[in-house]
């Protein structure tokens, strides 16, 4: 599903809602669970799943064109872990 895909599913369960409103709604979610895991946070959604960030070391790289090794600097990178009801969800149809 795409952002607008889930835009369109959202209007059509909440026909009382304005597009703009929605999308609106959409950008706080999104932008919130963005400004948490910029901040070093955790975001749980109970039943879905918790975004966190993982720390990844620096390393040695391999440029795939040239061929040429390269510096990766440590960086922090998202991480989503499902939750039990999600990953049962998954795993029962």
């Amino acid at each position: 599903m795409i952002r607008s895909e889930l835009l369109q599913a959202l209007a059509k369960e909440n026909p009382e809602l304005r597009g703009e409103d929605i999308e609106r709604v959409l950008d706080t979610f999104f932008d919130g669970i963005g400004d948490s895991l910029a901040e070093g946070g955790r975001v749980e959604l109970r039943g879905f799943g918790a975004f966190s960030t993982r720390h990844r070391d620096a390393r040695k790289g391999r440029n795939p064109r040239t061929g040429e090794s390269v510096n990766v600097p440590e960086k922090r990178v998202p991480y989503f872990k499902p939750g039990k009801e999600m990953r049962a969800r998954l795993n029962n149809n």
